[in-house]
């Protein structure tokens, strides 16, 4: 019997107790498709991905007749198989670059034993005894390979790995995910136990100096014949890919240093061999160019390599390498010369030549050695993270945390290092002014978070701090000191004596100003403040609390008063009722701002306006936080005053332009449209950008249910907000006389920054103006030339669907504002569906699945009663539901794809019969046939089952295509109902999965 027969009479005799296997006729039909996909210039899906496949179904145990677990036979299927997966190789290159990316650990040894196992290398052999110049060249470069791999394999075991974030736990993937990696745990050892051998067998490779070659797909066809067809012709030194001697060494002696690099970990003398391979790799890579290599090599990788090894194995006396401020630094770190540390590191906040990553390891490095008990290095860390510092304070960024906590105790010898510091890390003459000023507001930040006067004038008295600091700049920041602390004299008159002041006097002031800074009572604070004034006329008593803040605007006229008790009470009584309407305390606040307003009325026209538009705003954050969250229109004399206030035309009064932000979202909540559109003066529009914007915003709302040719002033509204979101570029020359582009992200082409509107919006509660302005951002997120998938929204039709240059508009911004948008519109209302969808589309585009089913399911739940009703067919659209088919698919949900195929206005059969043939589905797959009231995916899903010999889940399909109810003779209208009733159950379960 052949061994053909064999294998037929074998797949016979189990067919009773394994699965239907592939006919022969299959297995040619899937080779010849292989070869035709093979063919293609960029096939799809990757070719590496087969290899998994056909792996994996020849790798699948078998069972015998006594249902006992066997290993895969060694059959003419399995066979075949195997070969298909090393022809997908061959058609790679055997790029082991491509193949470590793809392929996990287990089924890249797999691909390797079988390719040892075809090129004839005996099994059980240890490579390290053969002798790769006698072996055909198939074989040795197998060997290589092999062993290429192993050491490559071991290298990039020893690399930190980010851990995926799981996703729902699962009890087969997560037993899976387990196996292979007790598997690949497994390999790994016994690579790292026959790592010695594999070294060896790269290191004879670098002898033998003749060319290779590797299999190719015609090559592994010869072997795949019969012995007698093959007329020696793979044995012979032309059969394969040639592969040159020079790219061999190349690739081996980059494999060789890196796992000697990696081996220098535990023995130092190791790097001098790592060296030596890098080297030889780089000289290789420029003769003959890297272009010409069939095995890539990361020339950036290499580069670091290179001077980690020149680093890690220079000599003290070497003068060459002690150029280097690696080689500096490694050196002084190895004798433990660190004041000479030190100055490497200042000297290098002038050339900024250092990384940051490798400053802050040096850095960690040290507070390691020093928590391990050397004291003398506390002082080393400290230096060395002001050097830190300051260098990131010069390049912009953020402050690190260990600097602040070193900085807690501050001395004089620890100030004198900081100013010496940043004296030597900027040169005065030739700094930009964008230094100065990074370096001006370190200084001056470090001023005001000092508690101890002494120290305070250390810095504010150096020359660094005069001259980058103005005469304005420095006396601002004394006032800023003073404010902050009324003990803090910093004039040079000499401080009172604490015994000089009576003992009576000094208690009473200070309960005076504790109740001062307790009380909300407008005539009690009057009260306190002429019973200190009585006592000391010296004292500005405005400035007690630092919790007192005015904004500048009032405080320049404030300050402005003469009489210095009026200007206490003033200020006082403002600061108090800005602070209780911050902290919402709308009654304190009244109190307080009536008191302030009768008091400036008897002698300044300009407070008492200022007053009176303050307690406009307050009537409005009243209402809006009362009567106005329950829906009841303001009183018509509020809406008057709002108007009256964007009217009025008082000249030098000073505003805040906060006011007339609220008015303007004030009038659009309450749909004052046509004031807004009307009856609004026209240089109030030219001169307010909020009250242009809300003209524009109440307009386009009018106009909503018109036609088209109607919304001109949808187009203006759209051109406005373009500019807003535009970025103005500028071309800056560098060092290398190249032109480069910068975008400033806030730009000052439209009527506002992009976060004023943004903050203007979030004031917004009306949901036709908030969809409105969501339906624009949505579409000109749509527009950009770049994106896969678009963002539906109500309304959206209206705007333009095209932008002159494209290249000006911030698209990341705006897709940000989206996200925002959504987000606030939702607080306002929950069960807004369009919103929904809108929030919905967002996580679809951004790969979210999960939580876009959460927002698509939701959406439908609040418009149909959590599905009691039907869902209206414009929340469910085709491309809703084909996004929740994708949203299943990807989550591995197979069979809820198949059902929710039947919601498409057309069945698509093909995706629901696609996704049916999943064996590996994630949902409740035959639990859900009760939902599928469409006969022919029911009827496929019998045939399905009997094809497998599913005979338990074949039952429950054959039930659920014999109700009575799906019969195809009933009336269209039971039809219907039965459709509607599954549709109901289906989504209402999976609305309990993912809410």
């Amino acid at each position: 019997m052949s061994a053909e027969a064999a294998d037929r009479e074998a797949a016979t005799s189990s067919r009773p107790c394994t699965p239907p296997q592939t006919s022969w006729f299959e297995f040619v039909l899937e080779e010849a498709l292989l070869e035709q996909h093979l063919q293609k210039p960029s096939p799809d899906p990757p070719p590496v991905q087969l290899i998994v496949q056909f792996l994996e179904q020849a790798s699948k145990p078998s069972v015998n007749e006594q249902n006992q677990v066997q290993p895969p036979p060694d059959n003419k299927r399995n066979r075949i198989l195997k070969l298909l997966a090393l022809k997908v190789a061959a058609h790679l290159k055997w790029d082991l670059d491509v193949l470590e990316k793809s392929l996990s650990v287990p089924v890249l040894n797999m691909l390797l034993n079988e390719l040892l196992c075809i090129s004839k290398v005996p099994p059980g052999t240890k490579h390290v005894d053969v002798d790769l110049s006698s072996l055909p060249p198939t074989t040795a470069m197998a060997i290589l390979l092999y062993n290429r791999w192993a050491i490559r394999t071991i290298v990039q075991s020893s690399f930190p790995v980010k851990q995926v974030k799981p996703g729902p736990p699962q009890l087969n993937v997560m037993n899976q995910i387990q196996q292979e990696k007790e598997l690949t745990e497994n390999i790994l050892k016994v690579l790292k136990e026959q790592a010695a051998d594999s070294i060896l067998v790269l290191e004879g490779a670098l002898k033998l100096n003749k060319d290779l070659y590797v299999h190719t797909i015609r090559t592994l066809d010869l072997l795949a014949m019969e012995p007698g067809m093959v007329n020696g012709e793979t044995e012979s030194s032309t059969a394969g890919l040639k592969i040159s001697a020079e790219e061999i060494q190349c690739q081996v002696c980059y494999d060789l240093g890196a796992i000697y690099f990696q081996q220098g970990s535990t023995n130092a003398a190791v790097h001098e061999k790592a060296k030596e391979k890098f080297f030889r790799t780089k000289e290789l890579i420029a003769k003959n160019g890297s272009s010409s290599l069939h095995f890539t090599i990361d020339e950036e990788r290499l580069a670091g390599y290179c001077q980690a090894c020149e680093v890690l194995t220079s000599s003290s006396d070497d003068a060459s390498q002690q150029a280097t401020p690696y080689s500096q630094i490694h050196s002084c770190m190895k004798s433990g010369k660190y004041q000479d540390l030190v100055k490497i590191f200042l000297e290098d906040n002038l050339t900024l030549s250092l990384p940051e990553q490798f400053r802050q390891s040096v850095l960690r490095e040290l507070f390691q050695k020093a928590q391990q008990g050397n004291d003398a290095l506390d002082e080393v860390c400290f230096k060395v993270c002001v050097c830190n510092t300051v260098c990131d304070v010069l390049q912009g960024r953020i402050i690190d945390i260990q600097f602040c906590q070193l900085f807690l105790k501050p001395s004089k010898e620890k100030i004198d290092f900081l100013l010496e510091v940043c004296s030597g890390s900027i040169n005065l003459e030739n700094a930009s002014e964008e230094l100065k000023r990074k370096m001006a507001a370190f200084l001056k930040n470090l001023c005001l978070g000092m508690e101890d006067l002494q120290f305070v004038f250390m810095i504010s008295s150096h020359e660094l701090f005069i001259k980058l600091l103005k005469d304005d700049e420095r006396k601002l920041l004394i006032d800023q000191m003073r404010k902050r602390s009324p003990r803090i004299n910093l004039c040079t008159k000499p401080v009172t004596s604490f015994y000089d002041i009576p003992a009576s006097a000094s208690v009473n002031i200070g309960q005076l100003e504790h109740q001062l800074i307790l009380s909300v009572d407008p005539w009690r604070i009057r009260q306190i403040l002429i019973e200190l004034h009585g006592m000391t006329s010296e004292r500005q008593f405005w400035m007690i609390s630092n919790k007192w803040e005015v904004p500048n605007v009032y405080g320049n006229v404030i300050l402005g008063i003469k009489d210095s008790l009026t200007r206490d009470l003033v200020y006082i009584l403002m600061a108090k009722g800005l602070h209780c309407c911050a902290i919402k305390d709308f009654v304190h606040a009244k109190q307080l701002f009536a008191a302030c307003l009768e008091l400036v009325t008897e002698f300044s026209p300009k407070l008492r306006q200022v007053m009176l538009n303050e307690m406009l705003l307050l009537d409005i954050y009243t209402h809006e936080a009362g009567a106005g969250v329950s829906g009841e229109r303001p009183p018509s004399d509020l809406i008057s005053r709002v108007r009256g206030y964007l009217e009025m035309r008082v000249p030098d009064i000073p505003l805040r332009q906060v006011i007339a932000e609220e008015c303007v979202a004030f009038l659009l909540n309450w749909c004052e449209n046509e004031y807004l559109t009307m009856q609004v003066p026209l240089p109030l529009v030219q001169t307010n950008p909020y009250v242009k914007l809300g003209q524009l915003l109440a307009a386009t709302c009018k106009e909503l249910p018109g036609p088209k040719e109607s919304r001109r002033t949808a187009k203006d509204l759209w051109e406005v907000v373009v500019q807003i979101c535009s970025v103005s570029n500028q071309h800056k020359r560098g060092n290398d006389g190249r032109v480069s582009l910068i975008k400033h992200r806030e730009s000052t082409l439209g009527i506002m920054y992009r976060s004023e509107l943004l903050s203007f919006i979030k004031k917004l509660r009306e949901p036709l103006v908030l969809t409105t302005i969501l339906s624009l951002f949505v579409k000109l997120h749509n527009v950009r030339e770049d994106i896969v998938n678009d963002i539906a929204a109500e309304h959206i039709s209206i705007w333009p669907s095209s932008i002159p240059n494209l290249q000006s508009v911030d698209f990341e911004a705006v897709a940000i504002t989206v996200k925002e948008l959504v987000s606030y519109a939702l607080t306002i209302n929950a069960n807004n569906h369009f919103w929904l969808i809108i929030q919905a589309d967002i996580y679809f585009a951004t790969n979210q699945y999960s939580a876009a089913l959460h927002y698509y399911l939701q959406a439908g739940a609040v418009c149909s009663d959590f599905f009691n009703k039907m869902v209206p067919p414009d929340v469910y659209t085709d491309q809703v539901i084909k996004r929740m088919i994708k949203c299943c698919s990807l989550l591995n949900c197979h069979t809820q794809v198949a059902i929710l195929c039947q919601f498409l206005r057309e069945v698509d059969y093909k995706t629901a019969f696609k996704a049916l043939q999943e064996q590996n589905s994630h949902d409740a797959m035959d639990s859900y046939y009760e939902y599928i009231w469409d006969v022919t995916i029911l009827e496929y899903l019998t045939y399905l089952h009997h094809k497998r010999g599913e005979t338990d889940k074949r039952q429950i399909a054959i039930k659920a295509i014999g109700q009575t109810e799906l019969n195809a003779s009933n009336p269209e209208e039971v039809l219907q109902l039965a459709a509607q009733r599954r549709k109901k159950k289906f989504l209402q379960a999976m609305a309990k999965l993912y809410f």
